[in-house]
């Protein structure tokens, strides 16, 4: 049997990378984040370099390539912006596989892609390797607004709530023969939305009260981790700290 199992978000493991406490693991993806953007994109190398660092971790965490690979697919708008760049950007012009594309475009798509699909891999690899949970533990104990991190919970609580909700919906109107293919038919999805709109609001009401009958004030209870020790420190900065030696390397270069 494999060493890890997979869920929709995350994969389960048992790894250096999985036992981060998920504060060490925010940090250090926003710091190597903020490292890949203001690097210049026409220092190739460095963000060669940020690749080999994000294919180290991922070798480290165990996390199915095949899985990482379709988390990256959120990035995909971005490359669709990027591809139109070169052919209607401006400046100097150059022949490519028979079309005639800007070099400045080809930069711009270049530093879009390789920013976007750096910074998607690292967040993807928090992701994949902590609990919805702890990460928002690890945000309050990093000290963002307690409002956002409680609606971001409730948020990824109850988003299966709802899909499951919306696909009952859908069974049901298909039973009774709804199945649009016209503008005109359009106005049953429309009133399906607003029953489930309506229904959502119901049902956070009364999970709100009764949450609050059971002593809820605003903070729900923290997972058991313990504190970061000095070493969990050591090793999750070891990531942003190389990926800014090596920034501050092609800044100056």
């Amino acid at each position: 049997m494999s060493r890890v199992h997979t869920h929709l978000l995350n994969v389960h493991g048992h790894t250096i990378v999985h036992r981060l406490p998920s504060q060490v693991k925010l940090l250090a993806m926003f710091g190597f984040v903020l490292a890949v953007v203001f690097t210049p994109a026409r220092q190739v190398w460095a963000f060669g370099v940020f690749g080999l660092l994000m294919a180290g971790v991922l070798a480290l965490s165990e996390v199915p390539f095949g899985f990482f690979v379709k988390r990256l697919g959120v990035e995909i708008p971005f490359v669709l912006f990027a591809f139109f760049l070169p052919f209607v950007g401006g400046g100097k012009r150059v022949e490519l596989w028979g079309a005639t594309m800007s070099i400045e475009g080809l930069w711009a798509a270049w530093n879009i892609l390789a920013k976007a699909t750096l910074g998607v891999s690292a967040s993807v690899l928090v992701i994949s390797t902590t609990e919805i949970s702890h990460i928002l533990h690890g945000l309050g104990r990093l000290r963002f607004p307690r409002v956002i991190v409680s609606i971001a919970g409730f948020m990824m609580r109850y988003l299966d709530v709802i899909a499951g909700e919306m696909s009952r919906m859908r069974i049901a109107m298909v039973a009774r023969g709804y199945s649009p293919r016209w503008m005109g038919e359009i106005r049953g999805l429309g009133m399906a939305g607003g029953a489930l709109f309506s229904r959502s609001y119901e049902r956070g009401e009364r999970v709100y009260q009764a949450m609050s009958a059971r002593g809820y004030a605003g903070v729900m209870p923290a997972p058991l981790t313990s504190s970061p020790s000095a070493l969990d420190w050591s090793m999750g900065m070891a990531i942003p700290v190389s990926a800014w030696i090596v920034t501050i390397t092609a800044v100056l270069s």
